[in-house]
This record gives structure tokens, C-alpha cells and sequence, in this order.
């Protein structure tokens, strides 16, 4: 008798432990009795979100997935273009669960996506073929790789989302490889197109450096006119400031300006050193003459 209590506490503490269950953060959980769903996952959409939730002990069960954005690595896949040209394309598909009780329904409790990525990968490289089936080498090696992705990726969800609860959210194609004899010709068409974008490159180098020249050719223009006006007007105006004080000196004295000013004359004239006929009674020669002192006859 002693035994039983611990065992019933024991028990107690079992049932309690059992009747809770936690949802990790990035997990989302559906409620099961008897296989079937219960709880808040009967709905026909909703799930448990994380957090700490409740169940009825031994009876039901908690069936978790993954919300994380999952990954799916293909092997290479081998297509055939337009042309019937043998590529392999490397590629990969990122996808999460959109709808767990539908996946749930699809798959049941396959909890680390085997199921579902086997059903997944068929689907993706079906919609790949169909893509580049319909296309040209030509066009694989130009731009039509995200052409593909977009259209692939359309396709996919629209068998995925309401039959299996998969959304597809990326589809990238990692590596075309091209075969032996269409290799050359490859590469001689990726050097064409680079050598024309670096031609256009430098077209418009050399137009946007025309551009600049001429701005800075016309700046230079609009400086040098404006720093001679601004010369001229300074010019003029020490032209008027020289005017005016030569103007007040005859005034003050005229003969004695008159004088000066045959000074600065002779200065310049005999300056040279040269030699310069005139005659003796003329108006230049009129202060070489002999001085007459003031007072003496």
C-alpha cells in the first residue's frame, strides 16, 4: 500500500507531461486521434502556431513540420533544345510547406520532406523540359534563363499548392552545359556580345567626355569674358581717376603741368636712344632753349 501513492503520482505527472506539447518557432504542428485531424488543423487550413499548447493524453498525437523555406538538390538533368541539342542543366528548387493539412493528407507525417521531394523534383524538371524544348540554342545562350525560372516556377504551383499544400517559392538554374560541338560557337557569340556592350561602353565614354569638354570649353569662354569686362571697367575707371587728378594738377599750376608733361615726353622719345630730327623752334623743342632767369634780362 506504502508503493501506491508514488506509483499514482508518478502516473499523475505522466499524463500531465503528456497532455502538453510545444511548437518550436519556424514549426508548425497538426493535432491527430486515431489518424484523424483534430483541433484547430481540422479547419481544413489552420495549424497549431508556436507556442505551448494542450492535447488529450495517449489518445492524440502531434505530427510537426518545418515552415522554414526548404531545399530541394536535383541531379543534373539532361534536355534537348529546339534544334535537338543535348544540354545538362544543374539546378535547384527552394519551396516551404503553404497548407500543412493538405501536406499532411499527401504525405502524412513525413516530417523531413523525403516523400515530398520525390514528388516535387518529377514536377520541376517535366516543367523544365517542356521550357526548353520550346526554345532555341540561340536564346538559352542570350536571356532566356529567367524567362525560363518565371514560367517554371508558375507551372510548378500550379500543381503543388492545392494538391500537396507546397508552395514553390524559387526555382534557379545554376549551370548550363552546352555540348562539345556547339562550344566554339558559344564562345564566339558571348565574345561578340561583350566586345559590343564594351564598344557601347566606350561610344558613350566618349560622348559623355564631349559633353564635358564642351561644358568646361564654354565655362572658360564665359570667365575669360567676364574677367575682361570686369578689366575693362576697372581700366576705365582708373583711366577717369587719372583724368581727374591730372586735371586738378593744371588747374592748381598749367605751366608747371605743361612742363612736367614735356618731361614725360622726352623721357619716352629719347628713351631708345635713337635719333630724332626737329626743328629748334618747334612746340616739343620749346623747354631746351636757354633759360631766362627771373629778374635779368
Amino acid at each position: 500500500m506504502r508503493v501506491l501513492p508514488p506509483i499514482l503520482a508518478l502516473l499523475l505527472v505522466a499524463l500531465i507531461a503528456n497532455s502538453a506539447f510545444v511548437v518550436r518557432e519556424g514549426q508548425s504542428a497538426l493535432l491527430l486521434q486515431f489518424g484523424r485531424i483534430e483541433g484547430v488543423g481540422s479547419s481544413g487550413g489552420a495549424d497549431y502556431k508556436p507556442g505551448l499548447h494542450f492535447k488529450l493524453p495517449l489518445v492524440q498525437q502531434v505530427v510537426r513540420y518545418d515552415r522554414r523555406i526548404l531545399n530541394l538538390e536535383a541531379a543534373p538533368e539532361r534536355y534537348f533544345t529546339a534544334e535537338k541539342k543535348a544540354v545538362t542543366v544543374d539546378f535547384y528548387v527552394k519551396w516551404k510547406i503553404d497548407n500543412p493539412v493538405t501536406y499532411y493528407q499527401s504525405f502524412g507525417s513525413d516530417e523531413f520532406q523525403t516523400l515530398a521531394n520525390q514528388r516535387l523534383a518529377p514536377i520541376i524538371k517535366d516543367a523544365l523540359r517542356f521550357e526548353f524544348t520550346s526554345r532555341s540554342l540561340n536564346d538559352l545562350i542570350a536571356s532566356a534563363r529567367s524567362d525560363i525560372t518565371e514560367r517554371v516556377l508558375e507551372q510548378a504551383n500550379k500543381q503543388t499548392v492545392d494538391t500537396f499544400g507546397i508552395r514553390v517559392v524559387d526555382v534557379r538554374i545554376k549551370r548550363i552545359e552546352f555540348p562539345d560541338e556547339v562550344l566554339d560557337s558559344v564562345y564566339k557569340r558571348m565574345s561578340a556580345e561583350r566586345n559590343r556592350l564594351a564598344n557601347e561602353q566606350r561610344s558613350n565614354g566618349r560622348e559623355a567626355a564631349a559633353k564635358i569638354e564642351a561644358d568646361a570649353d564654354r565655362q572658360v569662354l564665359v570667365i575669360k569674358a567676364e574677367a575682361e569686362r570686369d578689366a575693362q571697367q576697372l581700366r576705365g575707371e582708373g583711366d577717369a581717376k587719372a583724368a581727374e587728378i591730372y586735371a586738378a594738377a593744371y588747374a592748381r599750376d598749367a605751366e608747371f603741368y605743361a612742363f612736367y608733361r614735356s618731361l614725360q615726353a622726352y623721357r619716352e622719345a629719347f628713351k631708345s636712344g635713337g635719333v630724332i630730327v626737329l626743328d629748334p623752334k618747334s612746340e616739343f623743342l620749346r623747354y631746351f632753349g636757354e633759360s631766362k632767369l627771373e629778374g635779368k634780362p
